[in-house]
């Protein structure tokens, strides 16, 4: 489907809903949606959660029927999001909706399918094939255990660099099959759901890793695949060491719980600063033969710096990210999906409903609705990835 919105103005509209009925809970959502919109969506994203797995088809077909609208994409999780809220292990239902004049969005279902040389990604639409849309944005929902989202980010940057991809996959399965995802009246068991945005609507990107660099950056000069064998002509361990001994106290007990290393995006600079690393775990040190272990390939020559993380950091880098891009914007943008890693919440800061307080905080009482994701998916120096730990925010403009 390729839908092109009538002249209105732009505006969104979000809504959530706790009540025990599933049904009660479509018509509040959609009601109070409906009636914050002001009129017919072209756009709703709607999180369910995971208790409410087996009867999504149903939840599908009646919001359909209620918004006058199948441009639907949605998920089952553990956990949503709404205004200044985030519900953690709550039966719900969260609702997005976007009226978009002048947009084109084009929804689809995208498979994996294994090929003799790797892999291919199936469903996109003719008219995608064809011609790609020129100042576009995806928002894409995956199925865990069926979706290699990393497989089709690597595509996506390769054939389309610039178009970035907000999203999240569904969380709170243990196994295939539990999860859903929703596309218009299709309640989905695989593969990934997106809808392409383009034409006059702007779809801005918040991606919080979380974490703040540590000592300085240093040039990989050995390694193979994960495994860092020196930094800038010393042994990784060493060179770790040395920055772990100018640490205080309490950042060296960080780096005990746990450490990071950031990988530099692109090369192409001066100088590195916040923002500019796709941090990975570290995932362990080798004293004998002097390696680090990375959760991500590196190569010779590229820069690479130690990271930390905890919740003072993971507030202070999400704040100052959100302070920026309401700076940059120039004002409240019109809405928000969010999509926060299952690791967040009350497993990470001391409180409940921190991002989605600070977003508020930030931005305003803008319509929001999201959930807590099994990977958030987001772009890092204009290069989409899949993360952990993360908040991915994508912030709705008109055109």
């Amino acid at each position: 489907m390729n839908r092109s919105s009538e002249p209105q103005a732009a505006c969104c509209s979000s809504a959530f809903s706790a009540a025990h009925d599933a049904r009660r809970g479509v018509a509040e959502v959609c009601d109070r949606a409906l009636a914050r919109l002001g009129g017919t969506p072209d756009l709703a994203a709607l999180f369910v959660s995971a208790d409410r797995a087996g009867i999504c088809d149903t939840i599908a077909n009646e919001v359909c029927d209620r918004l006058g609208t199948e441009c639907v994409i949605g998920c089952t999780a553990e956990s949503l999001v709404g205004v200044g809220q985030e519900l953690e292990d709550v039966s719900g239902l969260s609702l997005f909706l976007a009226r978009l004049p002048g947009a084109e969005l084009q929804p689809m279902h995208l498979t994996f399918e294994r090929t003799r040389e790797g892999g291919a990604i199936l469903g996109w639409p003719d008219a995608l094939v064809e011609q790609w849309p020129a100042h576009a944005a995806m928002l894409l929902l995956g199925e865990p255990f069926t979706f290699p989202s990393d497989y089709l980010l690597e595509r996506m940057n390769d054939e389309h660099p610039g178009t970035p991809v907000i999203g999240g996959m569904a969380s709170g399965a243990s196994q295939p099959g539990e999860s859903r995802l929703i596309l218009g009246r299709q309640a989905l068991t695989g593969g990934g759901v997106a809808v392409l945005l383009s034409g006059a609507v702007r779809v801005r990107t918040v991606v919080s890793q979380g974490c703040r660099p540590i000592g300085k950056p240093f040039v990989v000069t050995r390694a193979e695949q994960n495994v860092i064998h020196e930094l800038g002509g010393k042994p990784a361990v060493i060179q770790l060491h040395d920055v772990l001994v100018t640490l205080p106290a309490r950042e060296q007990e960080m780096v005990r719980r746990g450490l990071h290393l950031g990988r530099a995006v692109s090369e192409y600079r001066d100088r590195f600063e916040h923002g500019d690393f796709l941090v990975r775990n570290v995932l362990g040190v080798d004293p004998d033969t002097g390696a680090v272990v990375a959760g991500d390939y590196v190569r010779v020559g590229q820069t690479v710096q130690f990271h930390i993380r905890d919740a003072q950091t993971a507030d202070a880098d999400l704040r100052q990210l959100l302070a920026a891009t309401r700076q940059q914007g120039g004002g409240n943008p019109l809405g928000a999906l969010l999509f926060t890693c299952n690791g967040r919440g009350t497993r990470m800061f001391p409180g409940p409903h921190h991002d989605a307080a600070a977003i508020g905080q930030a931005l305003g009482d803008i319509p929001l609705a999201g959930f807590f994701a099994a990977g958030e998916l987001g772009p890092v120096s204009g290069k989409n990835f899949v993360h952990g730990f993360t908040a991915s925010l994508a912030l709705f403009e008109a055109g």
